[in-house]
């Protein structure tokens, strides 16, 4: 069976009010939160609806026309990170201030508008920062504006995309032994000497690196060991090929950003989001579904992958 029908499989095994009690009621323990048993009681109704939502709206961005699909893929990812916020925090929404997306994009677009160069600004307040203060203790994010782009060449699956369409080398593989090798293009693509390299990806790196060999770094396998990137149907991991701090932020994050920024254009910047879906003039719109057809599989299963490791 494949990742992607086992993770819409488990999210069937919440639909039961005592087992999301129970779960919740151990996730409430674990974090040391007090009257975790009564919590748990108000609190599995809500979950249940969360996820059932998540998956109504994933479901039916699958079969809706490419102009909707945003819209309904950003509200079925929020109802998701909604879920694992109420695992990690029993008063959610305690305050007004956690409901916002908390995360904002420029209001009127520019004549000669590019989304890959568009922007979106993280705030202080909302769900977005909420979520990764609870589950990646991000806080240095608030305030930070990120470029499309710089996102969108942080997903491996978009490596194909840049490579054909901009002539752009997204990302560094390693092997099925998760082995880099250290060679001559992977150094001159970073401007780096091996040593230089070396003590980056030293500084960089949250896993244990292991250099089996002067030039060949190996690494434990995990779906995400920041800022070394993975693929879903291939099963690999990836160095991405741009250095900023974008390479710090976890993916369920780039994709909460993007999507968001795409379910704004196709709501109020209806005229810009039909031009593209019809004439087609430039490399965003290929982009564009690309991401869209990656994150409807991905997004969904890196989020619910989140629950699974808490049971």
């Amino acid at each position: 069976m494949s990742k992607i029908r086992q993770h819409w499989d488990f999210i069937h095994y919440f639909q039961s009010a005592e087992y999301s009690q129970k779960f919740l009621k151990k996730c409430y323990e674990k974090i040391g939160a007090s009257q975790a048993e009564m919590k748990s009681y108000d609190n599995c109704y809500p979950f249940m609806y969360y996820l059932e939502q998540g998956e109504l709206y994933y479901k039916q961005a699958m079969i809706s026309p490419l102009s909707l699909k945003p819209i309904l893929l950003f509200y079925g990812y929020i109802h998701f990170i909604k879920a694992i916020v109420l695992t990690e925090d029993p008063e959610y929404p305690e305050t007004t201030t956690v409901l916002a997306h908390g995360i904002t994009s420029r209001k009127r677009k520019k004549q000669q508008y590019r989304f890959l160069q568009d922007e979106v600004k993280v705030q202080k307040n909302g769900l977005f920062s909420h979520f990764s203060d609870l589950l990646f203790h991000v806080k240095h994010i608030v305030g930070e504006k990120y470029k499309m782009e710089d996102l969108l060449v942080q997903i491996p699956e978009l490596e194909e995309a840049f490579l054909v369409l901009l002539k752009k080398k997204t990302m560094f593989w390693f092997n099925h032994k998760n082995e880099l090798n250290i060679d001559e293009p992977l150094l001159s693509h970073f401007h780096m000497s091996e040593g230089l390299f070396k003590q980056y990806l030293n500084e960089k790196c949250a896993a244990d690196l292991n250099w089996i060999a002067p030039d060949t770094l190996q690494v434990p396998f995990h779906e995400e060991n920041l800022p070394i990137r993975w693929h879903l149907h291939n099963d690999t991991l990836a160095l991405p090929g741009i250095r900023n701090d974008v390479t710090s932020i976890p993916e369920v994050l780039i994709h909460y950003a993007i999507l968001y920024n795409l379910s704004m254009i196709a709501r109020y910047e209806t005229e810009w989001w039909v031009e593209l879906l019809k004439n087609r003039t430039n490399e965003d719109y290929p982009i564009i579904t690309t991401f869209i057809n990656v994150t409807t599989e991905k997004a969904p299963y890196l989020l619910l992958k989140i629950l699974k490791d808490k049971i």
